[in-house]
Protein backbone atom coordinates (compact mmCIF):
# COMPACT_ATOMS: atom_id res chain seq x y z
CA UNK A 1 0.00 0.00 0.00
CA UNK A 2 2.86 2.36 0.72
CA UNK A 3 4.32 1.89 -2.77
CA UNK A 4 0.87 2.20 -4.35
CA UNK A 5 0.33 5.51 -2.58
CA UNK A 6 3.66 6.78 -3.82
CA UNK A 7 2.77 5.72 -7.35
CA UNK A 8 -0.59 7.49 -7.26
CA UNK A 9 1.01 10.63 -5.86
CA UNK A 10 3.69 10.54 -8.57
CA UNK A 11 1.11 10.14 -11.34
CA UNK A 12 -0.95 12.99 -9.87
CA UNK A 13 2.08 15.28 -9.82
CA UNK A 14 2.93 14.42 -13.41
CA UNK A 15 -0.61 14.99 -14.54
CA UNK A 16 -0.70 18.33 -12.74
CA UNK A 17 2.47 19.40 -14.50
CA UNK A 18 0.98 18.29 -17.84
CA UNK A 19 4.10 16.18 -18.53
CA UNK A 20 2.07 13.10 -19.42
CA UNK A 21 -1.29 12.47 -21.04
CA UNK A 22 -3.82 9.66 -21.02
CA UNK A 23 -2.00 8.30 -24.09
CA UNK A 24 1.00 7.62 -21.84
CA UNK A 25 -1.29 5.74 -19.51
CA UNK A 26 -2.52 3.65 -22.46
CA UNK A 27 1.04 2.53 -23.19
CA UNK A 28 1.82 1.55 -19.60
CA UNK A 29 -1.54 0.16 -18.54
CA UNK A 30 -4.53 0.07 -20.92
CA UNK A 31 -7.66 1.78 -19.68
CA UNK A 32 -9.38 -1.62 -19.59
CA UNK A 33 -6.53 -3.10 -17.61
CA UNK A 34 -7.90 -2.11 -14.22
CA UNK A 35 -5.08 -0.21 -12.48
CA UNK A 36 -5.86 2.22 -9.69
CA UNK A 37 -5.16 5.26 -11.87
CA UNK A 38 -7.26 3.86 -14.73
CA UNK A 39 -10.25 3.45 -12.43
CA UNK A 40 -9.79 6.96 -11.00
CA UNK A 41 -9.69 8.52 -14.45
CA UNK A 42 -12.85 6.72 -15.49
CA UNK A 43 -14.71 7.38 -12.24
CA UNK A 44 -13.74 11.00 -11.63
CA UNK A 45 -13.15 12.54 -15.05
CA UNK A 46 -15.24 14.96 -17.11
CA UNK A 47 -18.47 13.54 -18.57
CA UNK A 48 -21.61 14.74 -20.39
CA UNK A 49 -19.26 16.54 -22.73
CA UNK A 50 -20.30 18.92 -25.48
CA UNK A 51 -19.22 17.58 -28.86
CA UNK A 52 -18.50 21.15 -29.97
CA UNK A 53 -16.58 22.24 -26.88
CA UNK A 54 -13.27 21.66 -25.15
CA UNK A 55 -12.47 21.61 -21.42
CA UNK A 56 -9.61 20.67 -19.11
CA UNK A 57 -9.41 17.06 -17.92
CA UNK A 58 -9.43 16.01 -14.26
CA UNK A 59 -8.71 13.05 -12.02
CA UNK A 60 -9.18 12.96 -8.26
CA UNK A 61 -6.14 12.61 -6.00
CA UNK A 62 -7.38 10.28 -3.23
CA UNK A 63 -4.22 10.88 -1.15
CA UNK A 64 -4.99 14.60 -0.65
CA UNK A 65 -4.71 16.07 1.94
CA UNK A 66 -2.07 14.40 4.08
CA UNK A 67 -3.19 13.01 7.47
CA UNK A 68 -3.75 15.61 10.15
CA UNK A 69 -1.75 15.56 13.41
CA UNK A 70 -3.12 15.14 16.94
CA UNK A 71 -5.88 12.78 15.71
CA UNK A 72 -7.70 15.84 14.36
CA UNK A 73 -10.85 15.29 12.34
CA UNK A 74 -12.73 17.74 10.10
CA UNK A 75 -16.39 18.58 10.52
CA UNK A 76 -18.56 20.14 7.85
CA UNK A 77 -16.61 22.36 5.44
CA UNK A 78 -18.18 25.79 5.78
CA UNK A 79 -15.60 27.52 3.57
CA UNK A 80 -12.67 26.75 1.30
CA UNK A 81 -10.41 29.10 -0.66
CA UNK A 82 -7.11 28.83 -2.55
CA UNK A 83 -4.93 31.93 -2.00
CA UNK A 84 -2.34 33.54 -4.28
CA UNK A 85 0.39 31.29 -2.83
CA UNK A 86 -1.58 28.21 -3.93
CA UNK A 87 -2.29 27.47 -0.29
CA UNK A 88 -5.66 25.93 0.46
CA UNK A 89 -7.55 27.44 3.39
CA UNK A 90 -10.28 25.30 4.93
CA UNK A 91 -12.87 26.74 7.30
CA UNK A 92 -14.55 23.84 9.05
CA UNK A 93 -17.19 23.35 11.73
CA UNK A 94 -15.90 21.42 14.77
CA UNK A 95 -19.32 21.61 16.40
CA UNK A 96 -20.76 19.32 13.70
CA UNK A 97 -18.72 16.30 14.82
CA UNK A 98 -20.69 13.44 16.33
CA UNK A 99 -20.08 11.52 19.56
CA UNK A 100 -18.06 8.78 17.86
CA UNK A 101 -16.10 11.30 15.78
CA UNK A 102 -14.63 12.98 18.85
CA UNK A 103 -14.02 9.88 20.92
CA UNK A 104 -10.63 11.12 22.12
CA UNK A 105 -11.99 14.41 23.44
CA UNK A 106 -12.03 13.83 27.18
CA UNK A 107 -14.04 15.84 29.73
CA UNK A 108 -13.16 19.47 30.23
CA UNK A 109 -12.66 20.70 33.77
CA UNK A 110 -16.08 20.90 35.38
CA UNK A 111 -18.00 20.29 32.13
CA UNK A 112 -21.13 18.12 32.43
CA UNK A 113 -23.93 17.00 30.13
CA UNK A 114 -27.67 17.44 30.73
CA UNK A 115 -27.65 14.54 33.22
CA UNK A 116 -24.74 15.94 35.20
CA UNK A 117 -22.23 13.43 33.84
CA UNK A 118 -18.67 14.50 32.92
CA UNK A 119 -18.68 15.63 29.28
CA UNK A 120 -16.41 16.99 26.61
CA UNK A 121 -16.80 20.42 25.04
CA UNK A 122 -19.40 19.18 22.57
CA UNK A 123 -21.61 17.92 25.40
CA UNK A 124 -20.99 14.18 24.90
CA UNK A 125 -20.77 12.16 28.09
CA UNK A 126 -17.28 10.95 29.00
CA UNK A 127 -17.72 9.25 32.36
CA UNK A 128 -14.68 7.06 31.79
CA UNK A 129 -12.43 9.40 29.83
CA UNK A 130 -12.00 9.03 26.09
CA UNK A 131 -14.67 7.10 24.20
CA UNK A 132 -12.72 5.67 21.25
CA UNK A 133 -9.28 5.63 19.65
CA UNK A 134 -10.30 8.46 17.31
CA UNK A 135 -10.56 11.52 17.08
CA UNK A 136 -10.33 15.14 18.23
CA UNK A 137 -11.99 18.25 16.80
CA UNK A 138 -9.56 20.27 14.72
CA UNK A 139 -9.32 24.07 14.91
CA UNK A 140 -11.73 25.87 12.61
CA UNK A 141 -9.17 27.39 10.21
CA UNK A 142 -6.67 25.09 8.53
CA UNK A 143 -4.09 25.95 5.86
CA UNK A 144 -2.60 23.33 3.51
CA UNK A 145 -0.03 23.60 0.76
CA UNK A 146 -0.79 22.20 -2.71
CA UNK A 147 0.67 18.85 -1.69
CA UNK A 148 -1.76 18.56 1.23
CA UNK A 149 0.78 19.33 3.98
CA UNK A 150 -0.61 21.13 7.03
CA UNK A 151 0.87 24.63 7.40
CA UNK A 152 -1.31 26.36 10.01
CA UNK A 153 -4.34 25.65 12.17
CA UNK A 154 -6.10 28.09 14.46
CA UNK A 155 -9.38 29.56 15.56
CA UNK A 156 -12.75 28.60 16.92
CA UNK A 157 -13.90 26.77 20.03
CA UNK A 158 -11.71 23.71 19.34
CA UNK A 159 -8.54 25.84 19.56
CA UNK A 160 -7.80 26.08 23.32
CA UNK A 161 -7.25 29.65 24.45
CA UNK A 162 -8.14 31.25 21.11
CA UNK A 163 -11.51 32.60 22.29
CA UNK A 164 -10.57 35.26 24.81
CA UNK A 165 -6.95 35.20 23.59
CA UNK A 166 -6.42 36.24 19.99
CA UNK A 167 -10.19 36.70 19.70
CA UNK A 168 -11.18 39.07 22.52
CA UNK A 169 -14.73 40.34 22.90
CA UNK A 170 -13.48 43.72 24.14
CA UNK A 171 -11.64 44.13 20.83
CA UNK A 172 -14.84 43.38 18.93
CA UNK A 173 -14.07 39.75 18.06
CA UNK A 174 -17.04 37.39 18.23
CA UNK A 175 -16.55 33.91 16.82
CA UNK A 176 -19.63 32.80 14.82
CA UNK A 177 -21.80 29.93 15.97
CA UNK A 178 -21.71 28.42 12.48
CA UNK A 179 -18.58 28.82 10.37
CA UNK A 180 -19.39 29.80 6.77
CA UNK A 181 -17.21 31.43 4.11
CA UNK A 182 -13.47 32.13 3.99
CA UNK A 183 -11.44 34.42 1.73
CA UNK A 184 -7.72 35.28 1.78
CA UNK A 185 -6.75 38.51 0.05
CA UNK A 186 -3.54 39.57 -1.72
CA UNK A 187 -2.17 40.98 1.55
CA UNK A 188 -2.74 37.63 3.31
CA UNK A 189 -5.62 38.88 5.39
CA UNK A 190 -8.05 36.08 6.24
CA UNK A 191 -11.74 37.01 6.07
CA UNK A 192 -14.30 34.83 7.86
CA UNK A 193 -18.08 34.85 8.18
CA UNK A 194 -20.83 32.85 9.87
CA UNK A 195 -24.44 31.97 9.14
CA UNK A 196 -26.13 31.05 12.42
CA UNK A 197 -29.58 32.59 12.99
CA UNK A 198 -30.45 34.41 16.18
CA UNK A 199 -31.53 32.08 18.98
CA UNK A 200 -35.15 32.31 20.00
CA UNK A 201 -36.42 31.99 23.58
CA UNK A 202 -36.56 28.32 24.46
CA UNK A 203 -34.03 27.25 21.82
CA UNK A 204 -31.44 24.78 23.03
CA UNK A 205 -28.01 26.32 23.22
CA UNK A 206 -25.60 24.68 20.81
CA UNK A 207 -22.38 23.16 22.20
CA UNK A 208 -19.44 25.54 22.32
CA UNK A 209 -21.72 28.56 21.81
CA UNK A 210 -19.53 31.55 20.98
CA UNK A 211 -22.06 34.18 19.86
CA UNK A 212 -24.75 34.75 22.49
CA UNK A 213 -25.83 38.19 21.32
CA UNK A 214 -27.96 37.30 18.28
CA UNK A 215 -27.45 36.01 14.78
CA UNK A 216 -24.11 35.78 13.02
CA UNK A 217 -24.37 39.19 11.40
CA UNK A 218 -20.71 39.95 10.84
CA UNK A 219 -17.52 39.41 8.86
CA UNK A 220 -14.20 39.06 10.70
CA UNK A 221 -10.71 40.03 9.48
CA UNK A 222 -7.58 38.28 10.78
CA UNK A 223 -3.96 38.03 9.73
CA UNK A 224 -2.76 34.64 8.53
CA UNK A 225 -1.70 33.64 12.06
CA UNK A 226 -5.14 34.28 13.52
CA UNK A 227 -4.54 37.70 15.06
CA UNK A 228 -7.80 39.67 15.04
CA UNK A 229 -7.85 42.90 13.04
CA UNK A 230 -11.44 44.06 12.45
CA UNK A 231 -15.13 43.22 12.63
CA UNK A 232 -17.79 44.42 10.21
CA UNK A 233 -21.38 44.17 11.47
CA UNK A 234 -22.98 42.87 14.66
CA UNK A 235 -25.50 40.39 16.08
CA UNK A 236 -28.94 41.26 14.67
CA UNK A 237 -32.22 39.50 15.39
CA UNK A 238 -33.82 39.93 11.95
CA UNK A 239 -32.96 40.70 8.32
CA UNK A 240 -32.30 44.21 7.03
CA UNK A 241 -30.96 44.10 3.50
CA UNK A 242 -30.52 47.88 3.40
CA UNK A 243 -28.45 48.43 6.57
CA UNK A 244 -25.62 50.91 6.05
CA UNK A 245 -24.34 51.65 9.54
CA UNK A 246 -26.05 49.44 12.15
CA UNK A 247 -22.97 47.38 13.04
CA UNK A 248 -19.81 47.87 15.10
CA UNK A 249 -18.05 51.21 14.58
CA UNK A 250 -20.71 52.40 12.15
CA UNK A 251 -20.21 49.49 9.76
CA UNK A 252 -23.25 47.90 8.07
CA UNK A 253 -25.24 45.29 9.92
CA UNK A 254 -25.14 41.97 8.07
CA UNK A 255 -27.30 38.93 8.74
CA UNK A 256 -25.95 35.43 8.13
CA UNK A 257 -23.40 36.25 5.39
CA UNK A 258 -22.10 33.36 3.26
CA UNK A 259 -19.09 34.49 1.22
CA UNK A 260 -16.85 37.43 0.36
CA UNK A 261 -14.26 38.57 -2.18
CA UNK A 262 -11.95 41.59 -2.40
CA UNK A 263 -11.27 43.55 -5.58
CA UNK A 264 -7.59 44.54 -5.16
CA UNK A 265 -7.97 47.24 -7.82
CA UNK A 266 -10.51 49.18 -5.78
CA UNK A 267 -10.06 47.79 -2.24
CA UNK A 268 -13.77 47.01 -2.21
CA UNK A 269 -14.94 43.97 -0.30
CA UNK A 270 -18.05 42.31 -1.76
CA UNK A 271 -20.07 40.18 0.67
CA UNK A 272 -22.81 37.68 -0.22
CA UNK A 273 -25.24 38.66 2.55
CA UNK A 274 -26.73 35.96 2.38
CA UNK A 275 -28.78 33.42 4.39
CA UNK A 276 -31.30 35.98 5.70
CA UNK A 277 -30.47 39.26 3.95
CA UNK A 278 -30.89 39.32 0.17
CA UNK A 279 -28.05 41.38 -1.18
CA UNK A 280 -24.43 41.76 -2.11
CA UNK A 281 -22.88 44.31 0.25
CA UNK A 282 -19.93 46.52 -0.76
CA UNK A 283 -17.64 47.93 1.94
CA UNK A 284 -14.17 49.42 2.21
CA UNK A 285 -11.73 46.63 3.09
CA UNK A 286 -9.69 48.81 5.46
CA UNK A 287 -12.48 50.45 7.46
CA UNK A 288 -15.47 48.20 6.84
CA UNK A 289 -17.56 51.29 6.07
CA UNK A 290 -20.49 51.12 3.68
CA UNK A 291 -19.98 51.84 -0.03
CA UNK A 292 -23.09 50.29 -1.58
CA UNK A 293 -25.23 47.21 -2.03
CA UNK A 294 -27.39 45.57 -4.65
CA UNK A 295 -30.00 42.87 -5.00
CA UNK A 296 -31.15 40.84 -7.99
CA UNK A 297 -30.73 42.67 -11.32
CA UNK A 298 -28.85 45.41 -9.45
CA UNK A 299 -31.92 46.71 -7.60
CA UNK A 300 -31.35 48.98 -4.60
CA UNK A 301 -33.02 49.27 -2.12
CA UNK A 302 -34.02 45.67 -1.53
CA UNK A 303 -37.64 45.03 -0.55
CA UNK A 304 -37.29 42.36 2.14
CA UNK A 305 -41.02 42.28 2.88
CA UNK A 306 -42.00 41.70 -0.75
CA UNK A 307 -39.30 39.08 -1.17
CA UNK A 308 -40.51 37.17 1.88
CA UNK A 309 -44.12 37.39 0.72
CA UNK A 310 -43.17 35.96 -2.69
CA UNK A 311 -42.49 32.58 -1.08
CA UNK A 312 -40.09 29.97 -2.36
CA UNK A 313 -38.90 29.64 -5.95
CA UNK A 314 -40.90 26.40 -6.48
CA UNK A 315 -44.04 28.16 -5.25
CA UNK A 316 -43.44 31.19 -7.44
CA UNK A 317 -42.43 29.25 -10.54
CA UNK A 318 -45.59 27.14 -10.23
CA UNK A 319 -47.53 30.39 -10.57
CA UNK A 320 -45.70 31.31 -13.76
CA UNK A 321 -42.81 33.41 -12.42
CA UNK A 322 -39.81 33.18 -14.76
CA UNK A 323 -37.57 36.06 -13.64
CA UNK A 324 -37.47 36.32 -9.84
CA UNK A 325 -37.23 39.99 -8.93
CA UNK A 326 -35.36 39.27 -5.69
CA UNK A 327 -32.44 37.17 -4.56
CA UNK A 328 -33.82 34.29 -2.53
CA UNK A 329 -31.95 32.89 0.45
CA UNK A 330 -29.31 31.91 0.48
CA UNK A 331 -27.30 34.36 -1.61
CA UNK A 332 -24.48 31.87 -1.31
CA UNK A 333 -21.40 33.14 -3.15
CA UNK A 334 -19.83 36.18 -4.77
CA UNK A 335 -16.74 36.00 -7.03
CA UNK A 336 -14.96 38.59 -9.16
CA UNK A 337 -13.11 37.82 -12.39
CA UNK A 338 -10.02 39.67 -13.60
CA UNK A 339 -12.12 41.56 -16.16
CA UNK A 340 -14.24 43.07 -13.38
CA UNK A 341 -17.35 40.94 -13.82
CA UNK A 342 -18.98 39.90 -10.55
CA UNK A 343 -20.68 36.50 -10.30
CA UNK A 344 -23.32 35.81 -7.65
CA UNK A 345 -24.77 32.46 -6.56
CA UNK A 346 -28.49 33.12 -6.18
CA UNK A 347 -28.89 29.63 -4.79
CA UNK A 348 -32.44 30.21 -3.58
CA UNK A 349 -33.51 30.85 -7.18
CA UNK A 350 -31.39 28.13 -8.81
CA UNK A 351 -29.43 30.66 -10.83
CA UNK A 352 -26.30 32.72 -11.14
CA UNK A 353 -26.26 36.41 -11.99
CA UNK A 354 -23.45 38.46 -13.50
CA UNK A 355 -22.73 42.15 -12.84
CA UNK A 356 -20.24 44.73 -14.05
CA UNK A 357 -18.16 46.15 -11.19
CA UNK A 358 -17.12 49.04 -13.46
CA UNK A 359 -20.69 50.23 -13.93
CA UNK A 360 -21.08 53.42 -11.82
CA UNK A 361 -24.68 52.51 -10.99
CA UNK A 362 -23.86 49.16 -9.39
CA UNK A 363 -24.43 49.41 -5.65
CA UNK A 364 -26.19 52.75 -5.81
CA UNK A 365 -29.92 53.39 -5.63
CA UNK A 366 -31.20 51.98 -8.90
CA UNK A 367 -34.40 50.36 -10.15
CA UNK A 368 -34.37 47.46 -12.60
CA UNK A 369 -37.63 45.58 -11.86
CA UNK A 370 -37.77 43.90 -15.28
CA UNK A 371 -34.19 42.65 -15.22
CA UNK A 372 -32.98 44.65 -18.21
CA UNK A 373 -29.44 43.89 -19.35
CA UNK A 374 -27.08 46.84 -19.05
CA UNK A 375 -29.16 48.56 -16.37
CA UNK A 376 -28.03 49.00 -12.73
CA UNK A 377 -24.85 47.05 -13.52
CA UNK A 378 -26.71 43.86 -14.46
CA UNK A 379 -25.05 41.84 -17.24
CA UNK A 380 -26.57 38.34 -17.50
CA UNK A 381 -28.11 35.40 -15.67
CA UNK A 382 -28.24 31.65 -16.13
CA UNK A 383 -30.52 29.18 -14.38
CA UNK A 384 -28.74 26.14 -12.94
CA UNK A 385 -30.75 22.92 -13.16
CA UNK A 386 -33.96 24.71 -12.11
CA UNK A 387 -36.19 21.63 -12.28
CA UNK A 388 -34.52 19.73 -9.45
CA UNK A 389 -35.20 22.06 -6.55
CA UNK A 390 -35.88 20.33 -3.22
CA UNK A 391 -36.16 23.09 -0.61
CA UNK A 392 -36.10 23.02 2.38
CA UNK A 393 -34.02 19.83 2.49
CA UNK A 394 -31.57 21.08 -0.15
CA UNK A 395 -32.03 24.84 -0.64
CA UNK A 396 -31.13 25.37 -4.28
CA UNK A 397 -28.54 24.40 -6.84
CA UNK A 398 -25.96 27.14 -7.48
CA UNK A 399 -23.84 26.76 -4.35
CA UNK A 400 -20.34 27.91 -5.35
CA UNK A 401 -18.39 29.14 -8.38
CA UNK A 402 -14.86 29.81 -9.52
CA UNK A 403 -12.75 30.41 -12.62
CA UNK A 404 -9.99 28.62 -14.49
CA UNK A 405 -6.59 30.37 -14.13
CA UNK A 406 -5.84 30.76 -17.87
CA UNK A 407 -5.37 34.30 -19.17
CA UNK A 408 -9.03 34.93 -19.97
CA UNK A 409 -10.41 32.74 -17.15
CA UNK A 410 -12.38 30.97 -19.87
CA UNK A 411 -13.94 28.25 -17.67
CA UNK A 412 -16.59 28.92 -15.07
CA UNK A 413 -17.02 26.03 -12.63
CA UNK A 414 -20.44 26.05 -10.93
CA UNK A 415 -21.11 23.70 -8.02
CA UNK A 416 -24.61 22.26 -7.59
CA UNK A 417 -25.52 21.23 -4.04
CA UNK A 418 -28.74 19.48 -5.04
CA UNK A 419 -27.42 17.36 -7.90
CA UNK A 420 -23.94 16.91 -6.36
CA UNK A 421 -21.93 17.92 -9.42
CA UNK A 422 -19.81 20.70 -10.91
CA UNK A 423 -20.90 22.17 -14.24
CA UNK A 424 -18.11 23.32 -16.55
CA UNK A 425 -19.28 26.43 -18.41
CA UNK A 426 -17.64 28.53 -21.07
CA UNK A 427 -17.49 31.87 -19.27
CA UNK A 428 -18.00 33.82 -22.49
CA UNK A 429 -21.36 32.31 -23.43
CA UNK A 430 -22.36 30.60 -20.14
CA UNK A 431 -22.98 27.33 -22.00
CA UNK A 432 -22.38 23.95 -20.40
CA UNK A 433 -19.43 22.04 -21.86
CA UNK A 434 -19.29 19.16 -19.39
CA UNK A 435 -19.70 17.98 -15.81
CA UNK A 436 -17.49 16.72 -13.02
CA UNK A 437 -18.53 14.54 -10.10
CA UNK A 438 -21.60 12.52 -9.11
CA UNK A 439 -23.52 12.09 -5.87
CA UNK A 440 -21.94 9.42 -3.66
CA UNK A 441 -19.31 8.56 -1.07
CA UNK A 442 -16.43 7.31 -3.20
CA UNK A 443 -13.34 9.34 -4.11
CA UNK A 444 -14.39 12.03 -6.56
CA UNK A 445 -18.07 11.81 -5.59
CA UNK A 446 -19.89 14.48 -3.61
CA UNK A 447 -22.28 14.49 -0.70
CA UNK A 448 -23.61 18.02 -0.12
CA UNK A 449 -21.00 19.76 -2.27
CA UNK A 450 -20.51 23.18 -0.69
CA UNK A 451 -17.33 24.89 -1.91
CA UNK A 452 -15.34 25.00 -5.17
CA UNK A 453 -11.97 26.75 -5.59
CA UNK A 454 -8.96 26.50 -7.95
CA UNK A 455 -5.21 26.97 -7.74
CA UNK A 456 -2.93 28.56 -10.33
CA UNK A 457 -2.43 25.21 -12.10
CA UNK A 458 -6.15 24.74 -12.62
CA UNK A 459 -6.53 22.02 -9.98
CA UNK A 460 -9.96 22.03 -8.33
CA UNK A 461 -10.50 21.79 -4.56
CA UNK A 462 -13.90 21.05 -3.05
CA UNK A 463 -15.52 20.93 0.38
CA UNK A 464 -18.66 19.15 1.59
CA UNK A 465 -21.15 19.74 4.42
CA UNK A 466 -23.85 17.57 6.02
CA UNK A 467 -22.21 14.18 6.66
CA UNK A 468 -19.74 14.61 3.76
CA UNK A 469 -17.26 16.45 5.99
CA UNK A 470 -14.31 16.25 3.63
CA UNK A 471 -12.13 18.16 1.20
CA UNK A 472 -10.97 16.78 -2.15
CA UNK A 473 -8.49 17.69 -4.89
CA UNK A 474 -9.08 17.12 -8.60
CA UNK A 475 -5.84 17.29 -10.59
CA UNK A 476 -6.03 19.07 -13.93
CA UNK A 477 -4.28 17.82 -17.07
CA UNK A 478 -4.65 18.49 -20.78
CA UNK A 479 -6.26 21.79 -21.83
CA UNK A 480 -5.96 24.78 -19.51
CA UNK A 481 -9.14 26.55 -20.61
CA UNK A 482 -12.58 26.21 -22.15
CA UNK A 483 -13.71 26.89 -25.70
CA UNK A 484 -16.48 26.10 -28.16
CA UNK A 485 -20.20 25.80 -27.68
CA UNK A 486 -22.41 23.68 -25.48
CA UNK A 487 -25.92 23.89 -24.11
CA UNK A 488 -27.66 26.91 -22.58
CA UNK A 489 -29.77 24.56 -20.45
CA UNK A 490 -27.53 23.76 -17.47
CA UNK A 491 -27.98 20.49 -15.62
CA UNK A 492 -30.62 17.87 -16.10
CA UNK A 493 -30.28 14.16 -15.47
CA UNK A 494 -26.66 13.08 -15.60
CA UNK A 495 -25.27 10.29 -17.72
CA UNK A 496 -25.26 7.07 -15.69
CA UNK A 497 -21.85 5.65 -14.86
CA UNK A 498 -21.02 2.30 -16.43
Amino acid sequence: MKNASKFIALVSCLLAAALITPAWADDVSPLNGGTIVDHLQKQTGVYDRSTAGKTPEFVVDPTWPQPLPHSWLLGQIGGLYVDHHDHIWVYQRPRTLTDDEVGLDGPLSGATDAKGQPANGLGFARTGGFGADCCRAAPSVIEFDAGGKLLRAWGGPADPGFIGGKCKAEAGCIWPNVEHGIYVDQKDNVWLAGNSPAHKPGDKEIPWTTNKGGGDGFVLKFDQDGNFKMRIGGTPLAPDSNSKDGGLNGTPQLYRPADMVLDPKTNRLYVADGYANRRVLIVDADTGKYIGHFGAYGNNPVDDAAAAAAGTWPQASAKGETKPAFFRNPVHCVKIADDGKIYVCDRGNDRIQVFDSKDPNLGKECSNPNGETGKCGFVAERFISPKTYTQPIMPGTAVSMNFSPDKTQSCLYVGDNTNQTIYILDRDNLEQLGRLGHGGRMAGDFHWLHQVSLDSQGNIYTGEVDTGKRVQKFVRYGASGCSGTGTAAIGGEATERK
